[in-house]
């Protein structure tokens, strides 16, 4: 028993705790200065202290008197060992000591939200046909990527060994665009490859400013060789925020107003662009009815987020470059690349059903030949509308607001009406 005694005694301490006591970190005592790639983002030593953990434990200090005597220290240490050797002259002696560590994932988290803040995604450049060449609009960025796991260690040590500096300088990996505007002349892009049209007279004023803020977002995009092109993701954000209003859709069985409606116009006639040049189409689909701004009827994509998509693949030799424009009230896309001498025969689109109810069927066929008259791909795009009538307006001009509208919003759709 003493010599038991001699291993759990040290320096006049029994040690009733199951768990390792731990030596107070401390906390700055001043705020610190976080820096990235030259941003400053404050850090409060109150945010500090937030990351340490209490623990308090019970002890037998004989050169400690407590005012009020434990006998259920045993009951509260659940150790066999306390049982063994405590005495009721220990009772006076329970002192109760407080030790602080260092919470590794609260200060992972706060990484995790400061990389919100700092991270900043790749930005392509943007380019346009100038007298057959290509020039820049719009610059390409650079992104940048917060180093968690190296911020997180070095935020650590740096709290733990008490660094009197007042500021740190968290590590960042820099992101390169995937369209830098320092090598378009590498890009090869000399020709006119395919243009689409459509037409969005007699469109109300919502519908019309939709259409042109979604065509925004196509001019100057670059696609590269070998990428399946995705319009939703290109598109982005369709809602009040990023500059829509509400306008008719079709969707839930009904035609109703949501920010975005006439987004269709952009994307049918990105289809067109598509097909006039040549390219695999490898998702589409046709408007749920007839849809007079789609004449002529069988050539139309819808498009909502996320789902469906209209995607189509780059199957040229280089980047395709897409210009848009509108003229009135038509929409114009062109595709521009590197020509490889193919040949496209595009029959139709013709209306093979026509009903009295205002349903029908149409169908065109996309030829393509490579330079020596080889038939490369032959694609039958079908169409099959349902009736209007299946599909009512609730009528558009909205004289409640949806309860899914901020006041902002709805502020904003009455001053457009």
């Amino acid at each position: 028993m003493k010599n038991l005694l001699k291993i759990i005694i040290f320096s006049g301490l029994l040690l009733i705790s199951n768990s390792l006591v731990l030596a107070e970190t401390g906390t700055p005592a001043q705020d610190i200065t976080l820096k990235v790639n030259g941003v400053t983002y404050p850090l409060s030593a109150t945010e500090i202290a937030g990351w340490h953990i209490e623990k308090n434990d019970l002890v037998i200090n004989t050169r400690y008197n407590s005012e009020i005597e434990n006998i259920n220290i045993c009951k509260y240490a659940k150790s066999i060992v306390c049982q063994l050797l405590f005495s009721a002259k220990d009772a006076s002696h329970i002192q109760k000591l407080s030790s602080f560590s260092l919470d590794k994932s609260a200060i992972a988290k706060f990484i995790d939200d400061l990389s919100r803040q700092t991270n900043q995604a790749p930005v392509d450049g943007k380019l346009t046909m100038d007298n057959g060449k290509v020039s820049v609009f719009s610059l390409s960025q650079k992104g940048l990527e917060l180093d968690k796991e190296k911020s997180v260690a070095l935020l650590y040590n740096f709290v733990v060994q008490k660094n009197p500096a007042t500021s740190l300088e968290l590590p960042f990996a820099q992101k390169d665009p995937e369209i830098s505007t320092d090598g378009t002349s590498n890009l090869k892009i000399t020709e006119l490859l395919g243009e689409g049209h459509s037409n969005f007279h007699g469109s109300p004023k919502n519908r019309i400013f939709n259409i042109n803020v979604a065509t925004k977002r196509f001019n100057g995009v670059l696609i590269k060789p070998g990428e399946d092109f995705s319009f939703v993701k290109t598109l982005g954000e369709v809602d009040g925020e990023h500059g829509y209003l509400p306008e008719l859709v079709i969707k839930n069985n009904i035609t109703e107003p949501e920010f975005g409606g006439g987004i269709c116009q952009v994307s049918t006639t990105a289809f067109r662009a598509a097909i006039y040049s040549g390219l695999q189409i490898t998702a589409r689909r046709n408007h749920v009815y007839p849809v007079s701004y789609y004449n002529p009827q069988g050539m139309d994509a819808t498009v909502y987020i996320p789902k469906p998509d209209l995607t189509f693949l780059n199957n040229t030799p280089s980047y395709i470059l897409i210009q848009t424009e509108i003229i009135g009230t038509e929409l114009i896309f062109r595709f521009f690349g590197t020509g490889d001498g193919r040949k496209i025969n595009v029959i139709g689109p013709t209306i093979t059903e026509r009903n009295s109810d205002g349903s029908m069927k149409a169908t065109f066929t996309q030829k393509v030949f490579d330079a020596n008259g080889n038939s490369i791909r032959e694609d039958v795009f079908n169409s099959n509308y349902d009736s209007p009538n299946k599909y009512p307006h609730p009528g558009s001009v909205l004289t409640q607001k949806p309860d899914d509208w901020s006041k902002k919003e709805w502020k904003k759709y009455l001053e457009s009406h």
